[in-house]
């Protein structure tokens, strides 16, 4: 097995408030995790997500040992999506392509694994085309043509359709009261005993209707709240807040909607506990984080931007996922077009946790396709 690496990237600074660190601050860099194959530099591919620690990626051996070198990249953000800015991190992803361009490879390819497929689809269709010239709360991004070159193909794996899209599936509507996370409109409650599974179909087009009804008040509110700080002198320019109870997807515990091979309950375990939980997906963020990231202004969503590109793409469905559905895949097939195609990984978690065999097969998939593109 070729010998693990570490890369040290530095990255253009952002704002101050990114990091806790004054040295990360001062002296912004990025790291990661690579294995370099035998003989001739032909491929490398890039894994990569938002906040993600994605060094010890499963992917980076195996691909090695198809010829391939895998970058495990991780962004500025590194587990804290607090500040997290989508833009920022197409930049630091930017960064790792230039670094392999650098060491000598010929072809490189992003591979998008779970939110990491709506973060590769924005990367390059901005490499394409940039036109994310401002965040999402109207600030200049100060990116330029030269911190996102081009990359050849992309690979998406378990791949989510961006964070806009994952919140408002996964949104609880039944919250009453945004500074108490234990209130709920029994209603609207998916966990609460009256509600039987499967889910009737008016209480599901009543659900789906209050989530997207409380995403929108949140946004309004953010960008209310953000209007009133930066007319206000010396105030701040931006502030945290919590979103109580983020993990209430119906299809956690009704296995007749969007049907796969999934067991019941979430990728973390008991899908009501992480909607309750201190720390779970958009919990604890800033207002402007939550434009980039969250809100219906996002840049970031993945199909959309998927569609804008020109390269070869390749979606791998993990068939057992208990967080990307069928839905999910026509998404990225219809985005895709006539540059994907699919191929199920017949039986695979979300993560290809405990499952060595099914590893093989992705990773076979991924090279297969790589060394074959022009």
């Amino acid at each position: 097995m070729p010998e693990l690496q570490l890369a040290v990237i530095d990255v253009k600074p952002g704002a101050a408030t990114e990091s806790q660190s004054g040295l990360q601050m001062l002296r912004p860099r990025i790291y990661g995790a690579y294995s370099v194959p035998v003989g001739r530099k032909r491929t490398a591919a890039i894994v990569m997500h938002p906040t993600s620690n994605f060094m010890g990626h499963y992917l980076i051996a195996p691909l090695a040992e198809r010829g391939i070198c895998c970058l495990g990249l991780n962004s500025r953000y590194a587990g804290n999506d607090t500040v997290l800015l989508m833009e920022r991190a197409i930049q630091d992803l930017g960064a790792g392509v230039k670094y392999l361009r650098a060491a000598g490879y010929e072809r490189i390819v992003l591979i998008g694994n779970s939110g990491g497929a709506a973060l590769a689809s924005f990367y390059q269709a901005q490499a394409e085309k940039l036109t994310a010239h401002h965040f999402a709360d109207g600030d200049p991004t100060h990116l330029h043509a030269d911190d996102l070159p081009p990359v050849d193909g992309i690979a998406l794996c378990a791949a989510h359709q961006g964070r806009t899209k994952l919140l408002l599936d996964w949104i609880d509507p039944s919250v009453t009261d945004e500074h108490d996370v234990l209130s709920a409109d029994p209603a609207l409650d998916m966990y609460n005993p009256r509600h039987a599974v499967p889910y009737q179909a008016d209480f599901l087009a009543q659900f789906k209707a209050a989530q997207k009804a409380r995403l929108d008040r949140i946004e309004a509110w953010a960008l209310e709240r953000l209007r009133v700080l930066r007319s206000t002198p010396g105030a701040p320019r931006d502030q945290a807040f919590v979103v109580y109870r983020t993990h209430a997807d119906p299809r956690c515990v009704d296995l007749s909607i969007d049907p796969n091979d999934r067991a019941p309950g979430s990728v973390w375990g008991d899908a009501r506990a992480v909607n309750y939980s201190v720390n779970a997906m958009g919990r604890t963020t800033s207002l402007t984080a939550f434009l980039s990231q969250w809100s219906s202004r996002s840049q970031a969503d993945g199909p959309s931007n998927l569609a804008r590109t020109s390269v070869p793409s390749l979606l791998l469905t993990y068939t057992a996922d208990q967080s990307t559905f069928p839905s999910t895949r026509d998404a990225w097939l219809a985005a895709g077009g006539a540059r994907i195609r699919n191929v199920d990984i017949t039986g695979g978690n979300h993560y290809l946790a405990g499952q060595p065999q099914l590893v093989t097969v992705a990773a076979d998939a991924i090279a297969e396709w790589a060394h074959a593109l022009a």
